[in-house]
């Protein structure tokens, strides 16, 4: 699957290219359109010039076959030695030309061409010029069909050198992205060592300052101990971020990991924190394995995220379902909590990066439903948020199954329902 970079990359390519391509086409028409147009105005005007010529004097320069001259004297109509085409002369512009003594010029579409008329009075009679126009017509033709031609392998030429310009315009954008990635890969993998060493320290002052410390030391201590694991878990967050980032366009197989033992593993690690919380916990599996391609750690990692967000949300006394459920040709995870929900607007803008909704407190630093989309988008899945404020949150996470035979510990197998009843401490 594509990384997320270089889609943003290949899209900026193309856009580039595309406004180039459409800016240098644009002009291409334009400046066809400006000559077309000017062309006929040239071509109507010539030929209004030689009507004018044709009834004042008689005659018109243009080609016998095409220019014709008729005089009409009250009575009769003089056609002269060139025979007229059929329906020539106009013989109602004749006699109303006769009568009002006003210039008539007209356009006349007929025998496959266009004709354009003069009738004009000119002493006692009165002169009709017509002219075909069909050597004009025949040149505005020739004329649309090189600029279609020309406009044509332009536009070719505009895309390409478009793409061209766009490939070397995002080339900075390009290495830009892929330094910030891995700059922030190096960072936290660097990180990683001296924040765990911190970690341990501070859980080994905790449990000293259990047995012979203040009750404010240990209290403090237990505030570095969270603080420690919570600035663990932004640089894991980070350096996941940057390895989603750095996929190749072209992935291998990846292998099956079956979520049925996925998903029991991950619930029974929170039951602790569950009872501690006092929210109860369901979890509704297959009977049997069910395998999707991917990586296991990524998908523990969706699992443990939309558990821990719901049991953040949820509270004491509230309820979070679990459920996994085979579809056609995909797996369908849901978490369905009775929290404190959200706003249905909001249930895009959850999964942007660094979007803290209301309520969030110390915990979000707005990267772990950010995380989720990159991770589930990786495996060709789908995630979605619905919310019901004051009543809950669901969310549902599909992903493609494979066939191939998942190996289940033996201790997971025939567990259909889990159930993590809520403790309460005695009064």
């Amino acid at each position: 699957m594509e990384s997320a970079e270089r889609m943003i990359v290949r899209r900026a390519r193309l856009r580039i290219g595309l406004l180039v391509g459409l800016a240098i086409g644009g002009l291409l028409l334009l400046g066809g359109g400006i000559s077309y147009l000017a062309l006929i105005r040239s071509q109507e005007a010539q030929i209004q010039r030689e009507l004018e010529w044709g009834t004042t004097y008689g005659t018109i320069a243009g080609p016998p076959a095409c220019s014709w001259i008729f005089q009409y004297d009250g009575s009769t109509v003089y056609t002269g030695t060139n025979p007229p085409p059929p329906g020539f002369p106009l013989g109602d512009a004749l006699a109303a030309v006769a009568t009002t003594r006003t210039t008539e010029i007209t356009t006349v579409a007929r025998n496959g061409t266009v004709y354009h008329v003069r009738t004009e009075a000119r002493g006692d009679t009165v002169v009709q010029a017509v002219f075909d126009a069909r050597f004009q017509l025949s040149d505005r033709r020739h004329l649309l069909l090189a600029f279609s031609l020309a406009a044509t392998v332009g536009l070719l030429a505009a895309v390409l050198t478009g793409v061209l310009v766009g490939r070397r315009a995002v080339a900075p954008l390009a290495e830009a992205l892929t330094r910030q990635r891995r700059f922030v890969a190096d960072a936290s993998h660097e990180l990683q060592t001296p924040i765990a060493q911190v970690h341990t320290r501070a859980q080994l002052l905790a449990r000293r300052a259990r047995t012979g410390g203040s009750a404010a030391d240990l209290r403090d201590l237990e505030r570095l101990v969270g603080t420690t694991r919570r600035l663990g878990e932004i640089v894991d967050d980070l350096l996941l971020s940057a390895q989603l980032a750095a996929a190749p366009a072209s992935q291998p197989p990846k292998p099956p990991v079956d979520l049925t033992s996925l998903i029991g593993s991950a619930v029974a690690a929170e039951t602790e924190r569950a009872a501690e919380r006092q929210v109860t916990v369901t979890l509704k599996t297959p009977d049997g394995p069910l395998p999707v391609p991917g990586v296991e750690s990524a998908l523990r990692r969706v699992v443990g995220e939309l558990l821990a967000n719901a049991l953040t949300h949820t509270p004491a006394g509230g309820r979070i379902s679990v459920t996994l459920r085979s579809g056609d040709e995909h797996a369908e995870l849901v978490v369905a909590d009775t929290g404190e929900g959200f706003d249905q607007a909001d249930a895009r803008r959850i999964f942007d990066r660094f979007h803290r909704g209301a309520g969030s407190g110390d915990r979000r630093y707005g990267l772990g439903l950010a995380l989720l989309r990159e991770v589930v988008t990786s495996h060709n899945g789908t995630i979605e948020a619905e919310g019901y404020p004051g009543r809950g949150a669901i969310f549902t996470v599909r992903l493609p199954t494979t066939r191939l035979p998942v190996s289940r510990p033996a201790q997971l197998r025939g567990i259909r329902r889990l159930r993590v009843r809520q403790l309460r401490a005695d009064a």
